[in-house]
């Protein structure tokens, strides 16, 4: 099972109480409301839903939208993600 960049963007305005559009893809998450038990969950969803090698780390390093996807691109398409 995979997970689209619809679903990772729904998940993230779940989390965030947020409308999918509302969120700033450049603008850290951190100032969008993000916090550590919100990413937490989120890395949980995800592993859930197939995606292997996500993890808290990588998320937390770099918590931009765009920034994300790429990293969920590169995990789906079986490459490792340089942090």
């Amino acid at each position: 099972m995979s997970l689209s960049t619809e679903q990772l963007i729904a998940d993230v305005a779940d989390v965030l109480y947020l409308e999918p559009a509302a969120i700033d893809y450049e603008l850290s998450l951190r100032d969008q409301g993000m916090d550590s038990v919100r990413l937490m969950d989120l890395v949980e969803r995800w592993r859930t839903a197939g995606v292997e090698g996500i993890d808290f780390i990588t998320l937390a390093e770099d918590s931009r939208l765009g920034h994300w996807i790429e990293v969920m691109d590169k995990l789906q398409a079986g490459g490792e993600v340089a942090s």
